[in-house]
């Protein structure tokens, strides 16, 4: 399996054309500008790691490709554009630009065969230390080289039989090809690159008229004749704010210091350059230093400097520059903001704890990192990081690439649903012209993926669609041309590089299904705190169960057609559509009728009867697969199927 760098994954803030960013308002009501709403792409992350050299491998690692020459002074001074593409849209350049793409520089993802004599030759522990873990890794590493007649080099464990290993001279595709040949191989996938795709008294929570959102948070609300989406969270707080339930969210970070996140966020653990210490994995985490227990989002912007040294690898193009995005802050917000405490806005789940696990810097980040902190957050052992002392129930994953779950990403999904936690993921947010096919991880099975609708309650232009779809959730629109007046508005920071240090500001401008996803997410944290011996897919059955129906009427656009299944139309994108349960899942989640559920579930009542129906179609995705460490995987994972076969629940 080859290690996709996630676009990088790249965070899926994506704005409809119209969705210009909007300032930053300060607590004293001055504003500043603020960052896009996006955040770099989940496919060209691997490649900013690409041709890293690891510290005191047993082979030494191949020098990495050289950057692209300096550009000339006609180019060299571009500035930052506050209005860039956000960075969850798939451009062109953005794929081509991808470091799992490159024809030089091969990173892929090896599962060796439980019985495979490498394996009981020379053993890995699951508590070894970062130097027991990369020792061993390359002694198997090496003992395939001597095989494939070519060097490569070990860079991350993931679990006892599955490494990440880079070699110099071929694809990630080729090298997949060839190691997949192996005995002692069951699976092998390039390493892609990743993309980040009650009433209270906080006053945002109203109005933000000052900033141009006289409908405040109108995402928490209870629907009405105008405001058909909302998710009706203020009858949800008669029963739960999420108190005692941890969710993690694996992004760029969180900046610690927001004073509306203060105590809502637990130490977390930075991925970034575990896997591939040198200076590209520094420039891409930003930094200063690797891997370490410290997620703080230090700022993504990219600029023209960034372009023409080369210093982030091939992951980054002219379309990545822009000021920093602050993408992990706002969806931190989104689920837990302290709430009732007089300032800024109010979070869904704000009795809940987030968790940053940061994998996304600038231009996106590894699949192999996204994996690694998914395992983390669950509290399942990672080879060479500490032990989780705060294990999530829930993983929010507003990141996202094109194409089918891979072998490794399920292996991921179901090791952390195994443990009982619940991955909710993007659809994605399409392309220049619309909204496309689901994209992994929420294609991946026994994930809730999440697309995104507009206030009237229809499909907003840019969000992804198809059976995959587990639930809708609003993901903002602006309706005008000259101002937003639906964003999904949300802590951020007024930096538009650096971070400004204890900065209560927030964004004003965001939309993606990046910001749909968080929603649903601090429902399900709403649901536990309510239960805490739901599973997931209990939690999934009662989200799609109470999910109000989609409108039939209401859409901006006077000619909107009925969504499509995107596989029926080839190529084509979709803007504005109304939504069918299997294009956009079971309906819009209602977060007050989802808590009650539980609450009567656990109580032995009968719940009220549900407004839609769930999916009839299983919408699990792409990617076979999911590789056994143990029989005792193997047992959890049979179980997992067993539970999967009496309730066909949709998620990606």
């Amino acid at each position: 399996m080859s290690d996709r760098r996630s676009k990088p994954w790249r965070a899926l803030a994506h704005p409809d054309a119209r969705a210009a960013a909007r300032p930053s308002v300060m607590a004293d009501g001055s504003s500043t500008p603020a960052a896009p709403g996006t955040v770099c792409g989940m496919n060209t992350l691997g490649a900013c790691l690409i041709g890293l050299a690891l510290a005191g491998p047993a082979l030494s690692a191949p020098a990495a490709p050289a950057g692209p020459a300096p550009a000339t002074s006609a180019t060299a001074a571009r500035p930052i554009d506050a209005n860039a593409r956000p960075l969850g849209v798939l451009t062109p350049a953005r794929l081509q630009a991808a470091p799992d793409q490159r024809r030089d520089y091969a990173r892929v993802i090896v599962r060796f065969r439980a019985d495979a004599p490498t394996l009981r030759a020379h053993p890995l522990r699951l508590q070894s230390t970062v130097a027991e873990a990369r020792d061993v890794a390359q002694v198997r590493a090496t003992t395939l080289s001597l095989r494939q007649g070519r060097v490569l080099t070990a860079r991350r464990s993931l679990d006892a039989r599955t490494h990440v290993f880079t070699a110099p001279g071929l694809s990630s595709a080729a090298l997949a090809r060839a190691l997949a040949t192996d005995t002692e191989v069951e699976a092998v996938e390039p390493d892609r690159w990743w993309r980040p795709y009650a009433v209270p008294n906080d006053p945002l929570y109203a109005t933000a008229a000052s900033a141009g959102v006289t409908a405040g948070q109108w995402y928490l609300k209870a629907p009405d004749s105008t405001l058909i989406s909302p998710i009706n969270a203020p009858s949800a707080w008669d029963v739960s704010t999420g108190a005692g339930v941890v969710v993690a969210v694996i992004d760029t970070g969180v900046r610690y210091d927001h004073p509306d996140l203060s105590g809502q966020l637990l130490a977390g653990y930075d991925m970034i350059g575990y896997a591939s210490a040198g200076s590209t994995a520094t420039a891409t985490a930003n930094d200063g230093d690797g891997a370490d227990s410290d997620a703080s989002d230090p700022g993504d912007w990219v600029d023209q400097s960034d372009i023409n040294s080369g210093r982030l690898g091939s992951s980054c193009t002219s379309d990545d520059i822009g000021a920093s995005s602050w993408h992990g802050t706002r969806v931190s917000g989104l689920i837990a903001a302290a709430t009732n405490n007089g300032l800024g806005m109010a979070g869904l789940a704000y009795g809940a704890k987030v968790l940053p696990v940061r994998a996304l810097g600038k231009c996106g980040g590894w699949q192999s990192d996204i994996e690694a902190g998914m395992r983390w957050a669950a509290g399942l052992q990672v080879p060479g990081l500490p032990t989780n002392p705060n294990p999530a129930r829930i993983i929010n994953l507003s990141l996202g690439s094109d194409g089918n779950c891979s072998s490794s990403y399920q292996s991921a999904v179901n090791a952390v649903v195994s443990a009982g936690v619940l991955v909710v993921a993007a659809a994605g947010n399409g392309n220049d012209a619309g909204g496309i096919a689901v994209g992994a991880p929420a294609n991946c099975r026994n994930v809730v993926a999440v697309a995104a609708v507009r206030h009237s309650g229809t499909k907003v232009g840019f969000s992804n669609l198809g059976p995959e779809v587990t639930v809708s959730a609003p993901g903002g629109n602006c309706v005008t041309d000259t101002g937003c007046l639906y964003p999904i508005l949300s802590t951020s920071n007024s930096g538009t590089t650096t971070p400004k240090a204890a900065d209560n500001a927030y964004n004003y401008g965001g939309t993606g299904t990046s910001f749909a996803t968080p929603l649903v997410s601090a429902t399900a944290a709403l649901m536990m705190a309510t239960d805490s011996t739901l599973s997931p897919s209990q939690i999934t059955s009662l989200l799609t169960s109470t999910a109000r129906p989609f409108p039939t009427t209401g859409a901006q656009a006077a000619s909107a057609p009925v969504c499509q299944d995107p596989a029926s139309l080839g190529t084509s994108s979709q803007l504005e559509c109304y939504c069918t349960t299997s294009t956009c899942g079971a309906g819009m989640v209602d977060a007050n009728a989802a808590v009650r559920a539980t609450l009567a579930q656990r109580s032995g009542s009968t719940p009220a009867p549900a407004p839609s129906p769930p999916p009839t179609t299983d919408s699990g995705g792409g990617g076979g697969g999911g590789g056994a460490m143990t029989a005792g995987w193997l047992l959890a994972l049979l179980m997992a199927c067993r539970l999967l076969a009496k309730r066909r629940t949709a998620v990606v």
